[in-house]
């Protein structure tokens, strides 16, 4: 069955407390979660200081009084042999108590009690395909919304305009990126052979790590950041600067023969081919494999709302609407029509916050990541950045009273077979759904449409509802409801979507072999 209308719900963003469910990069929630077992590890590692600073305070203790001991009674060797008692507690210093310092378990029980507290939590912290899933986000964000670089690693969500940077977000709580930051968001880029976003983000590393002390807990070193970023201009075509940074690595490494091999095979193809001396090539982003409509959709995204204004086109209005429904008649739906070509409507405050919430929370244990068609299976997707639940009208009132809504604003029969659940989604660290139909079609223009069509972008707006038709009256899918979910650079993202199918409507909304109507 087709999918034939589309309605998106926008819900009040709130925060909640769950447990984790996997894949913590596909959900802000998830990501919330996080920040609340980091506060438990902090816990722990605040115990485990104290016990080692009260270790070490009695190792101090007894080397203060050892000293002064050997400062003072047995500064001359004969006070020992004259008195018994020194005598004595020299050997049973010597046997007892040197050895229950040297040989003190305390150490390894404060250092076992930290790694269980840290195993007990284990499994809800990230896992690897979530710190890869986070870097991913961020060089999405950085390409969707033409972010500069040096801006992001700074905490500043900048472009760059006129040759000047300028800001086009100030979150609330600023935060930079270190060095061993900048590495493995470029260590991301490489291991997928894009050294487009890796040699950005490595010379970042390289600039952040000269001059600083390696730390500990960091995973990346200078000499890493210098070899990964040399590579990453060979791949790239600057072999000149590929050169000069791998001389550079020799310094830190001279024994490292790897390096020395490719310091040969570079100075050897500058020989042969002096033309690749530039070191100011300009890196090309890679073309997309799978999304022909890229720089529309991006374009669009970087507007943040750009639908025509109503004395621009005077068809278009804002009024209050009760489609001829008794229910509505005391209560009417805010309603804006934002475009004709698609057929876009916007209905505002069209849940409550309590709905809201209570959607949300019903949501939170069912929530899975999102999956997309393939073939006559459904699989995850790099296009697909989000966590879904549904959610059946019988277990949760809201619910009812949504899709009661919904058929008084649209005369549609929502309720199965004729439609699918109540859908909820919350979006992760970058999280998007990039250009697609929510209806079958064999035709190979869409994606070409958006090009040359009607382009509308519209603002999230809190607990607002946005409804089209995706098939025309003869059945046909419309090519003009191509649309997408911007990667979320702001908050938190919760949307519910509501698929209504053709079949059960055939007398709310009669046929027509005209497409037009």
């Amino acid at each position: 069955m087709s999918s034939y209308v589309g309605l998106f719900i926008f819900l009040y963003v709130a925060n909640i407390s769950d447990k984790s469910f996997g894949e913590m990069f596909t959900s802000m929630m998830n990501v919330q979660q996080a920040a609340f077992a980091e506060r438990q590890l902090i816990d722990c590692l605040r115990t485990y200081l104290e016990n080692e600073t009260q270790r070490l305070d009695d190792i101090k203790r007894f080397f203060s009084r050892v000293t002064s001991l050997h400062g003072g009674i047995y500064n001359e060797p004969s006070a020992t042999v004259a008195n018994p008692i020194a005598a004595f507690k020299l050997v049973k210093r010597l046997k007892s108590e040197w050895m229950n310092v040297v040989h003190s378990s305390e150490a390894e029980e404060n250092i076992d009690a930290l790694r269980e507290g840290y195993r007990r939590m284990e499994g809800s912290l990230p896992k690897l395909e979530d710190l890869r899933g986070a870097a991913q986000g961020l060089m999405r964000l950085q390409d969707v919304y033409d972010l500069y670089v040096e801006g992001l690693v700074r905490g500043r969500f900048q472009q760059v305009t006129n040759g000047n940077a300028v800001d086009i977000y100030t979150p609330p709580v600023s935060d930079s990126l270190s060095g061993d930051d900048c590495f493995l968001v470029g260590k991301v880029a490489y291991d997928l052979k894009d050294y487009y976003h890796s040699v950005q983000w490595f010379e970042e590393a390289v600039r952040l790590f000269r001059g600083t002390e390696w730390s500990p807990e960091n995973e990346g070193t200078l000499e890493d950041a210098l070899d990964h970023l040399a590579f990453s201009h060979f791949k790239t075509g600057n072999i000149s600067y590929a050169l000069s940074l791998s001389q550079e690595l020799l310094l830190h490494d001279p024994l490292n023969s790897r390096v020395h091999f490719n310091v040969e095979k570079y100075e050897k193809l500058l020989h042969e081919s002096p033309s690749v001396t530039n070191q100011s090539l300009v890196l090309k982003r890679p073309d997309s494999t799978y999304l022909r409509t890229r720089n529309v959709y991006e374009m669009l995204c970087q507007t943040k709302g750009s639908q025509p204004k109503h004395f621009e086109n005077p068809r278009l209005f804002c009024d209050f609407f009760t489609n001829s429904n008794p229910g509505l008649l005391l209560q009417p739906i805010k309603r804006e029509l934002i475009s004709l070509h698609p057929y876009v409507v916007l209905f505002h405050s069209f849940v409550t916050r309590a709905e809201a919430k209570s959607i949300r929370e019903h949501a939170v244990p069912g929530l899975r990541r999102s999956v997309v068609a393939s073939g006559v299976n459904q699989s995850t997707a790099e296009y697909r950045i989000s966590k879904s639940a549904w959610l059946k009208e019988s277990a949760h009132g809201a619910v009812g009273k949504v899709d009661r809504r919904i058929t008084m604003v649209t005369g549609l029969n929502v309720q199965p077979p004729y439609a699918e659940y109540l859908q909820v989604v919350n979006y992760g660290i970058g999280g998007h759904y990039e250009p697609h139909f929510d209806h079958a079609t064999s035709d190979s223009s869409p994606l070409y449409r958006l090009k040359t069509g009607n382009r509308v972008a519209t603002f999230m707006i809190y607990n607002g509802a946005l409804f089209w038709w995706n098939l025309h009256r003869n059945g046909q899918g419309n090519v003009d409801t191509l649309h997408a979910g911007c990667p979320v650079i702001v908050g938190d993202k919760w949307v519910a979507n509501k698929w209504i199918h053709e079949y059960g409507q055939e007398f709310q909304r009669r046929c027509s072999l005209n497409p037009e109507e």
